[in-house]
């Protein structure tokens, strides 16, 4: 598979997982929080180099990549280098359509146990201002059709092995993904 086929790939597992999760949010009637990214602050979050080949790859075709792999080189704290705290809208990411896997599943999408039961992965907050929401979900989290984090990730596995097991912290995800593409496309430019 070449690397535009990978791009395309991943590309259509976010938007069936968008689409999907969209559906779990409308029976539950959870949501994030207009404006919050709190959870986007937090310093330990890791992704795999193939969730972000489409942020790369996109990079790349707009003559943004060599700029974001500098800033990367040079990032010396570990909050993600895509998020833009000063940004006004519902969210916080600056590259909201090309974001991680993780920044698409958290919140509204289940674990399963050890005991094969789904358990919902979402933040406190939702938790917490949107009590009755959240109890309701958990209640009825057999029944809904709610997005899996294995069963995603399993997607990603059988579109590229090797970029999709290692995790890394997510600024470091990044710059190998722009990496690969510059990579791939130094040979065929």
């Amino acid at each position: 598979m070449t690397l535009p086929e990978k791009v395309s790939a991943v590309t259509n597992v976010f938007e069936q997982l968008d689409a999907h999760i969209a559906t779990f949010q409308s029976q539950t009637t959870l949501h994030c929080k207009f404006g919050c990214g709190k959870c986007c602050f937090k310093p330990d979050i890791e992704a795999s180099v193939l969730e972000f080949l489409p942020f790369a790859f996109f990079l790349y075709q707009n003559k943004q990549a060599e700029q974001w792999l500098e800033q990367l080189e040079s990032k010396t704290d570990s909050v993600c280098l895509i998020l833009n705290p000063t940004q006004a809208g519902a969210g916080l990411c600056s590259a909201y359509m090309h974001r991680g896997l993780i920044c698409r599943l958290f919140g509204y999408s289940a674990r399963t146990n050890k005991y094969g039961k789904k358990e919902l992965v979402t933040c406190q907050i939702i938790k917490t201002e949107q009590a009755q929401a959240y109890q309701s979900t958990t209640q009825k989290i057999e029944e809904l059709n709610v997005p899996v984090m294995n069963q995603v990730y399993m997607q990603l596995h059988a579109i590229d092995f090797e970029l999709a097991q290692k995790f890394y912290p997510i600024n470091q995800a990044i710059q190998h993904a722009i990496e690969t593409v510059l990579h791939y496309f130094a040979y065929r430019d």
